[in-house]
């Protein structure tokens, strides 16, 4: 059972999310919150797999509760997957770098929906090569904080080559099957050098190992 928590400030959005996941048999909506206080207060409660967060709420809003689960070893298994109404905007760019493991826009079919939740249950980030390419283009180029990649950098000196090559094509958008195809080894192989390229770099899934690669300057936007 994949149990979720919706973070929403807006009733009519929580109930239109909640009707559709009341409806699969492997979906469990356990909390709804208006703001990101509480919404983080529940997840603590509740553990669910995935908390479903707008960005922009009152008291607390999305991107500093994303930075406050993302911070709490007791919700390392809580997936936070970020809801915009404007698609890949700067304020996604900044949930991202928080730890959220993908987003998704408020006005996406249902279909694509309840399929967004359920890869995020698997540990999987909800970014698509394409979505990938666009969040290099338009955000990772900006000039970084001072010191923002100093230990990223320290932890990059961990990565065997072939993890290396592995987040550089991974900050270039590749899946994992176009991985395996650049390195000649199995989609599984590539995944299990991402995977540790991750724990070594402490990031909780590839999308925000994507924002590391290009901050650390393992990767360098295009046209730099």
């Amino acid at each position: 059972m994949i149990r979720v928590l919706l973070v929403d400030d807006q009733p009519l959005i929580r109930s239109g999310f909640r009707a559709l996941l009341d409806l699969e048999d492997d979906i469990e909506v356990v909390a709804e919150a208006a703001d990101g206080k509480q919404g983080l207060e529940l997840a603590r409660r509740h553990l669910p797999d995935i908390a479903l967060v707008d960005i922009q709420m009152p008291v607390m809003d999305g991107i500093e509760a994303t930075w406050q689960i993302a911070a709490d070893p007791a919700l390392a298994g809580v997936h936070v997957v970020v809801l915009t109404n404007y698609g890949l905007d700067e304020y996604v760019y900044d949930a991202l770098r928080a730890g959220a493991a993908g987003f998704l826009v408020k006005d996406i079919v249902p279909e694509d929906f309840l399929h967004a939740v359920r890869v995020a249950a698997r540990g999987d980030a909800l970014l698509a090569p394409s979505i990938t390419r666009k969040l290099i283009d338009r955000y990772v180029s900006r000039p970084r904080d001072t010191g923002t990649g100093a230990g990223t950098g320290t932890a990059l000196a961990e990565l065997t080559d072939r993890e290396r090559e592995a987040v550089v094509l991974v900050a270039h958008g590749l899946s994992n099957d176009e991985i395996a195809g650049r390195m000649v080894i199995t989609p599984m192989t590539a995944k299990t050098h991402i995977n540790r390229a991750m724990a070594k770099l402490h990031a909780r899934d590839r999308a925000q190992l994507v924002v590391l690669a290009y901050e650390s300057g393992l990767v360098a936007p295009r046209g730099s």
